[in-house]
Parts: structure tokens; sequence; C-alpha cells
């Protein structure tokens, strides 16, 4: 195989320099320094490339990635993927509107100590009082000031660099992965109702070290099923995507859990959006389209638009985010193929977000879907659980998107 350092870890930084190697097995076209898997099978120390060598490579690699263009298997000719490279800038309006919200915690808890001074007669509590209602201004000025300026001056600019892509929608196929954690009252059936719809071409489950009878139920009904042994979601998720990429008859990947709380029906929508998105999210927070009952209460509703603007707030001008907690979204495969080796599977039940925010980070398209929202069949193991492990997961999300998330592991 092509050495690692020239091809499975040669990032963008190699190409430009013209890696000779590359360059002379065809791997990185001389003129463009873009990495290039060709149709007509190139070959590596004189065997052919495969599909098993390409998502090893990219799935071992590191660090900025170059332009890539993957043969399109259901159209017989070569399209281009999207460019994921970092994009440097200061997130102000982030930081603004935290620091707005601190500040406006301040003026509250100032006013707040009003009433046990008055009524207890606790005159102590007047110079902290008085301290948080004067200095609360400053991250309140402070954090409005950093909007205006991300807001007014640097916006602009910001939407210039980004073009718009329109198309429209083809008639392709995907391939369905199901995280799945002790949901044998539900795996059966989620299985069935997605390989009966007419775009699937395969549904993939994969059971994070389930107790019960998950695995053996996602099998018999038909899916394609794995166990992932480390339990955490996120290494559930990225065995998923893992999983999914070693099949290219299709473009398109749709990520999904096992818990019915999904249809299959939505995948309509979420392939309408393709052809303006690499990555399509689908949104819980369409109101008319959540049934009554369902795990995601009032207080994580609300929570869960706010980190959510939270990150179009650091993303300003790239995309407009509602939802970062719904698993269920739809995928480029030759973008996953550069965004995978990115991700940080380490990171638990937070893990959607750090999906949207490094996917953003690099320059992926992402649009919202609404899709409906249907009542958990079985308990919730997860950040839905109750409102308290919630908001637990939620601080750490507002945490990875302000001060970075944990390296990989």
């Amino acid at each position: 195989m092509h050495d690692e350092d020239h091809f499975g870890r040669c990032g963008a930084l190699f190409a430009q320099r013209g890696c000779r190697t590359c360059v002379s097995l065809g791997v990185v076209d001389a003129a463009s320094r873009k990495y290039a898997f060709r149709s007509h099978e190139p070959t590596v120390l004189g065997r052919h490339w495969s599909e098993a060598d390409e998502l090893e490579s990219l799935t071992s690699a590191q660090g900025d990635r170059d332009h890539i263009a993957v043969a399109d298997s259901t159209s017989g000719h070569e399209r281009e993927a999207a460019t994921l490279v970092p994009i440097r800038h200061v997130p102000l309006l982030l930081y603004g509107v935290l620091l707005f919200v601190a500040g406006f915690g301040m003026y509250v808890t100032g006013v707040a100590l009003g009433i046990p001074r008055y009524a207890l007669g606790l005159d102590a509590l007047r110079p902290v009082q008085q301290w948080l209602v004067w200095y609360s201004g400053i991250p309140l000025l402070g954090g409005f000031t950093l909007a205006l300026v991300d807001v007014l001056i640097l916006l602009p600019e910001k939407r210039k660099r980004r073009t718009l892509r329109a198309g429209e929608a083809r008639d392709s196929k995907v391939t369905v992965a199901l995280t799945a954690f002790n949901d044998q009252e539900s795996i059966s059936q989620a299985v069935r109702d997605f390989i009966a719809h007419r775009a699937v071409a395969r549904v993939i489950v994969v059971s994070n070290n389930s107790t019960d009878a998950t695995l053996q139920r996602a099998k018999s009904a038909g899916a394609i099923a794995f166990n992932e042994p480390q339990q955490g979601y996120g290494r559930c998720v990225t065995r998923c995507l893992t999983e999914s990429l070693r099949f290219a008859d299709t473009p398109y990947i749709v990520l999904c859990e096992g818990d019915r709380t999904f249809r299959a029906a939505d995948i309509e929508k979420l392939l309408a959006y393709a052809p303006h998105a690499d990555i399509v999210n689908g949104t819980r927070t369409s109101e008319p389209m959540r049934e009554y009952e369902t795990q995601l209460t009032t207080f994580m509703y609300y929570g869960n638009i706010f980190v959510g603007k939270l990150l179009e707030a650091k993303h300003v001008g790239r995309g407009t985010m509602t939802d970062v907690g719904t698993t269920y979204k739809l995928c480029e495969r030759q973008l996953l193929l550069q965004l995978l080796p990115l991700l940080n599977p380490a990171i638990n039940l937070e893990f959607n977000a750090h999906f949207l925010d490094v996917a953003l980070g690099h320059g992926a398209i992402v649009v919202e879907c609404p899709i409906t929202f249907h009542r958990r069949v079985g308990t919730s193991k997860g950040g839905n659980a109750d409102n308290w492990r919630g908001l637990l997961v939620g601080l750490k999300m507002i945490r990875g998107l302000t001060f970075g998330w944990p390296a990989g592991s």
C-alpha cells in the first residue's frame, strides 16, 4: 500500500507542496494538487486501489483535507466532493451572546436578592446586591457591542464567501444506520419501517454493547447488525458511519435511532433538501410535527433551541440551527469520508453538537429539515432521560462550542 505518510496522513499542506510519490501514483493531480480516486481504477504499487483502501486511508487521516473527487457510483461519472478546510474566525457573536446572558443573569440575581434583604432584614446583602446590579452593565454592554460588530460589519463579508447550492433532487438510494442500546422492544419495528422505504438500499444497526436481545432482533428483522463493545453514544455513531461508508453504491447515508422516535417516511424530505447541502439535519422543533407526549420535555425543547442558536451564532452566516440533539440526519457519503477522521468518538451524549460544530467549522453546508417526532418505545437512556441529565448535556455542549472539544482519542 502507498505509505500512509504520503496518502493516509497526507493532508492539504502535503498536497500543496506536491508530494512526488502521490503524483507519480496518480493519487494527487500534479497540476491541481487535488486527491483523486479515479473511475479508471488507479493502481497503487502494482495493485488496484480498492474502496476498502479509500476508507482505511481516510478514516485514519488527521488534519486538514484538500479537495477530493470520488466516482459517483449512481451515475458512473466523477463528481467533486465538498472541500473540508478549517475556517479560521473569532466567533464574536457567540461570545457576545454569552456575555450578554451572563450580564443579564448578574442583574436578575442582584434584583432577586432584594427580596430576602427586605423580607428578612438582611441588610448585609445590600453591597452584594449593589455590586451585581451596577457591574452587570459591563458584560451587557460588552456582549451587545461584540454582537453588533459581528452582525453589522463582519457578517456581510462572511455571506459573500458562501455560494447558493441549488439543483433538483435525485432519485437516490440511501444506506440507513441506526444506533441502538437495549432497544429490543423497538428495533424490529424500526428496521422493518426503514427497509420498506423505496429509497433505502440497506439498514445497518449498531448495538452499543446492549445487554438484551437488540442485536439478535435487528438481524432477524433484516438489518446488517454489529456490536460496538466500547460504550458511549459517540462511539456508536462513529461505528455506524464507519460501517455505512463501506458501501459505495449509495451517495447518501442516513443516521437515525432504533427507538421509533423517527420514521422512515421523513427520508423523502431529507432527500428533497439534499441538493442544497452536504448535511441535512432533521429538526424536532416544528411544534405541529411533534406528538404531544415525547421524551423531549418543555425544558429540553427550549434548551435545545437555545444551544442551537449558540451554534448558529458561532458560525453565523453559514446556517440556521434549532436542534443540536437530533440524531436523524442525511449526509453525503463523500463528505463523511473527510469528516469522520475529524470527529472524536469519545464524546458521549453531546456528540451531535460536536458533529455539527466540526462540520460547520470546516466549511460543510448544513441545512435543517423539519421532521416528525414520536413517542419513544421503551425507556430513554440518553440525554432526554430527565431534565437534570438534559441540563448537564446542554452545559457540556455549550462548553464544547465555547472552549473547544476534547482532542480525539
